[in-house]
């Protein structure tokens, strides 16, 4: 399953109490940091909501 990486580049201050909770959800914590997550369609619903304060690249798989 695809991974996506997540960066925070915006801001939560002064934002709606539901987008600051989904920052929080993602486990972001600080402006710049990265997260990944698995591609899943209940955090891309989470990225939808806060797609004007991250960056979202998808991550190939590696092989083990």
């Amino acid at each position: 399953m695809a991974k996506l990486k997540i960066t925070q580049l915006r801001s939560a201050i002064n934002r709606i109490e539901k987008q600051k909770r989904t920052i929080r959800a993602l486990g972001l914590r600080r402006l710049h940091e990265t997260v990944e997550h698995e591609d899943t369609p209940q955090v891309r619903g989470m990225l939808r909501v806060v797609e004007h304060l991250v960056r979202v690249e998808e991550v190939e798989g590696q092989a083990s």
